[in-house]
């Protein structure tokens, strides 16, 4: 059976891939996208899997965008960390989702209930899809604790988020700096894909806070921001086409 895997998340994509291995071995990794753009154009390009494990929350924005933009007729098993409405809405409806951390009884489980669907089955719950996907509530601001109290910092005067080391810290615009306490994971699908985007591991950068990009021998992309930031901040050629296009969009 040919799955594709979207999951922008090394760790999970790994352990999610392992997991497979060892519950499924006839299971072949047809590949591994990490964003809505990357997502459209690999079906577009590729054979259609047998099945997809989505990732709700991906570098450049929801997954339900990928319906926006290509007709699937492949049963998805969703995975998430975060959205509770969205797990009550596929469990009322049948859809199958998994919560990280994915463990072995939930893939078990999931590639049971694949085997039960039917033609009439996958395509009645891929129209439900659109319907199901949740209004997006993204921050405008954020709460900061600083010492003894709580900061309100309003997300336009974000310059970007840096992590290092197991610790994450938010960079204003005026070169201020404070520690925070959750991970880039956490971070990034609560801020509006078309403001912040993950630029790498390390960095979730703010679009007005981008003051010019240098484009590598080997072309990967350079990105300079408005603030002094502790190491360079690296775009991987494979995503610096999807990264240009997002910072001159609408």
């Amino acid at each position: 059976m040919r799955v594709l895997i979207v999951e922008d998340e090394t760790a999970a994509y790994e352990n999610l891939v392992d997991i497979l291995k060892e519950v499924a071995p006839d299971i072949r990794i047809a590949g591994n996208t990490e964003s809505v753009t990357q997502t459209v154009h690999w079906l577009q390009e590729n054979p259609a899997p047998e099945l997809i494990f989505m990732d709700i929350h991906l570098s450049d924005g929801s997954a339900f965008n990928i319906f926006d933009k290509i007709e699937l007729e492949t049963p998805i098993v969703f995975t998430t960390a975060y959205d509770r409405y969205a797990i009550e809405a596929f469990r009322v409806n049948s859809i199958d989702y998994l919560l990280k951390p994915i463990k072995v009884e939930d893939i078990r489980h999931a590639l049971a209930k694949y085997g039960k669907l039917n033609r009439q089955d996958i395509l009645q719950y891929l129209s439900q899809l659109a319907r199901l996907a949740p209004a997006p509530k993204y921050k405008d601001k954020l709460l900061v604790p600083y010492k003894d109290k709580l900061l309100p910092v309003n997300l336009k005067e974000v310059s970007c988020f840096y992590t290092s080391d197991k610790s994450t810290y938010i960079y204003l615009k005026d070169g201020t700096q404070y520690p925070y306490s959750k991970t880039l994971e956490q971070i990034m699908p609560s801020l509006d894909p078309a403001d912040f985007i993950r630029a790498n591991k390390q960095f979730g950068v703010n679009r007005d806070s981008i003051s010019d990009i240098t484009v590598w021998f080997d072309n990967r992309l350079l990105v300079t921001l408005d603030v002094e930031v502790p190491e360079r901040i690296y775009v991987s050629k494979n995503r610096a086409s999807e990264f240009k296009s997002w910072l001159v969009s609408d």
